[in-house]
């Protein structure tokens, strides 16, 4: 599971800015070893970073999300009403969109790729 500065920085080639296990797990993902998912709310938040400017998509967002889940490597995980009241249990992540995506990633129990240190805090398994 991947939060939204992860996925950026690897789609820009920005590598470098990803901690040592999210590049490797990013790295298994390109090789065709793993996949990754992400939190629907990730792409809103690509699609306002492209939006405002921030973010250039190749084709717009529509074909940048449609060529990221075409490669077989990367599948969608739904905000759903699981994900929503896990939420309620993690308040110590002050931020809406932040708390919503990490509890993508613990509802599911699948890690979450982020450097946010309050995600950990907060309880959530985390990869950097």
């Amino acid at each position: 599971m991947t939060d939204t500065h992860a996925l950026v920085w690897w789609a820009r080639g920005e590598r470098k800015r990803l901690g040592r296990n999210a590049r490797r797990v990013y790295e298994s993902v390109e090789a065709g070893r793993a996949v990754i998912f992400v939190p629907t709310l990730v792409l809103v938040e690509i699609g306002d970073l492209a939006r405002r400017g921030i973010l250039r998509l190749a084709g717009g967002m529509s074909a940048w999300t449609r060529g990221l889940f075409g490669s077989g490597r990367f599948f969608a995980a739904e905000l759903s009403v699981d994900v929503v009241l896990r939420a309620e249990t993690l308040y110590g992540i002050p931020e809406r969109t932040d708390r919503l995506i990490a509890a993508t990633a613990a509802a599911l129990d699948y890690p979450l790729i982020t450097r946010d240190a309050r995600i950990r805090e907060a309880g959530v398994s985390i990869i950097w």
